[in-house]
């Protein structure tokens, strides 16, 4: 089943076209999901925090995205970067809250350590980190992505059902089934559309450890409010990733959220956004950094 495209907004940055939904008023806080899911990975959160802040949700081009980019579009880890601080700008949004999951929170840690300008502050869920870039489990995915035809082959078993349930595929990511209609979507494009298994190969290709690594030793200088909200039981991004993170930035904290893998947003959308709104609350009283330019 096709994904509704009614509530999407699109806005051209210098990278390519980008769409997003935005819903609510108020400080901004800016969703980025991971590779082969879109925005909707924050369906259950957004409706908690959209009545007391602006809540935009792009749909990057990881993957799972409907509208391909520019051939010549930089779709490395510090290319993707740049395009979150790009649409930053377009949007108008300053001081925003970037949250960010799997490969979106590895993005989250490139913007804020080469991108900090219009930060306030960070929140990262169970993501790559440091060597874990991709997850060893998923590293069959950079090895498709150079050879020449596999990501269609694979791309076409996500048709079957029990394929795109399997472990390595979203099977392990929760703790509770994804809807049919979820996976749908997020499989879709990539099944269908050659300019999008385009795009996912650029990106496949282009992960690098390198870049997390030189991310988490530059985060040790970043001086803006971080929560890092980790699930103990995450099969791929273990509780030690999420430690040394908050062991590395200055102003950050260590949640645990329970009963809850990868997609904390999937098993634990109440606790996450209790998590998040609060953090915002409670930081937003803070001058802004003196670095923060703004």
């Amino acid at each position: 089943m096709a994904r509704p495209t009614s509530s999407l907004n699109e806005i051209r940055i210098p990278q390519g076209t980008i769409r997003y939904r935005e819903t609510g008023t108020g400080e901004p806080i800016v969703f980025l999901h991971g590779a082969l899911v879109d925005g909707t990975l924050w369906r259950k959160v957004v409706p908690l925090l959209e009545g007391a802040f602006r809540c935009v949700v792009p749909d990057l081009p990881l993957g799972s995205h409907r509208l391909p980019m520019p051939p010549n579009a930089d779709l490395s880890p510090p290319g993707l970067a740049r395009l979150i601080a790009e649409l930053l700008v377009a949007l108008d949004i300053e001081r925003a809250t970037l949250v960010g999951n799997d490969t979106g929170g590895a993005i989250c840690q490139l913007v804020a350590t080469r991108h900090p300008e219009r930060l306030a502050r960070l929140v990262l869920t169970p993501c790559d980190a440091y060597e874990n870039f991709l997850p060893p489990a998923f590293r069959y995915l950079q090895l498709a992505a150079r050879i020449p035809g596999a990501t269609t082959v694979l791309a076409r078993t996500m048709r079957l059902d029990f394929v795109r349930r399997a472990p390595l595929a979203y099977g392990w990511l929760t703790k509770r089934p994804i809807p049919d209609q979820v996976l749908d979507g997020w499989t879709e494009t990539i099944r269908l559309d050659r300019a999008v298994r385009r795009d996912t190969r650029k990106l496949l290709r282009g992960i690098s450890k390198r870049y997390t690594l030189e991310a988490a030793e530059k985060l040790r200088d970043f001086d803006r409010p971080t929560l890092i909200a980790w699930a103990p039981e995450d099969r791929f991004f273990k509780l030690t990733y999420g430690e040394r993170l908050a062991e590395a930035i200055p102003d950050a904290r260590l949640v645990r959220i329970d009963d809850s893998r990868t997609f904390v947003s999937e098993d634990q959308p109440e606790r996450l956004g209790e998590l998040i709104g609060g953090f915002v609350r409670e930081t937003s009283g803070a001058a802004a950094p003196a670095s923060a330019g703004l």
